[in-house]
């Protein structure tokens, strides 16, 4: 049985301030990707919507995952990101796949 956690996180941001959004994870995404645990951390835009995105993540452990939510990097990206979302964004986390 796997440990991996898998989280999928919905993100709005102010219209028209979704390029603040990217440059945003441009500049944090290589700093967690680093983080012990860390096996996807990968922001997509959604079709035909330039101010939502979906972030995929995907963690070794709960553990690695608490740390991860607990870093100063993440405590600091929180902060500013209040800047351009639209809100605070919607964590997904997501159960095992059912056997088919």
């Amino acid at each position: 049985m796997s440990n991996i956690l898998r989280a999928v996180v919905l993100i709005t941001t102010q219209p028209g301030r979704g390029a603040e959004q990217v440059a945003a994870f441009a500049a944090l995404a290589p700093v967690v990707r680093a983080e012990p645990g860390c096996l996807r951390y990968d922001l997509h835009s959604v079709d035909g919507d330039p101010d939502r995105f979906v972030l995929l993540e995907e963690w070794a452990s709960a553990r690695a995952l608490q740390e991860h939510d607990a870093s100063e990097h993440m405590r600091a990206a929180d902060a500013a990101n209040k800047a351009f979302r639209a809100g605070p964004a919607e964590v997904i986390l997501l159960g095992p796949a059912p056997v088919a």
